[in-house]
C-alpha cells in the first residue's frame, strides 16, 4: 500500500515550511550582521565604503523588524479575535 498525502498533511508541510523560513531568515541576519560590521570595520575611513556597510547594516535591521512585526501582528490579531492565527490545523467537516 503506497503512502498517500491527504488535506490534513498540507497543514504540517506549511508548518514546517514556515518555520525553515523563519530559521532561513535569521541566518540571512546574522551572515548579513557579520558582513556590514565587516565592511565597517575594514572600510579605513573611504566615505563610500563606510555607506556601503551602513547600508548593509540598515537593510539587516530592517528586515530584522519587519519580521518582528509580522509576528508582534500575528499576536495582535490573536487577541483581538481570539482566533490563533500562527498555528495553521486543517479541520475537515
Amino acid at each position: 500500500m503506497e503512502d498517500v498525502a491527504t488535506i490534513e498533511d498540507f497543514g504540517i508541510l506549511f508548518q514546517r515550511v514556515v518555520g525553515y523560513a523563519l530559521g532561513f531568515a535569521g541566518i540571512v541576519l546574522f551572515v548579513l550582521l557579520v558582513v556590514g560590521g565587516f565592511k565597517f570595520i575594514t572600510s579605513g575611513g573611504d566615505p563610500k565604503a563606510v555607506e556601503g556597510a551602513r547600508k548593509t547594516l540598515t537593510s539587516a535591521i530592517a528586515g530584522l523588524i519587519i519580521i518582528l512585526l509580522s509576528y508582534l501582528i500575528l499576536l495582535l490579531i490573536t487577541n483581538i479575535t481570539g482566533v490563533d492565527v500562527t498555528n495553521f490545523n486543517i479541520v475537515l467537516p
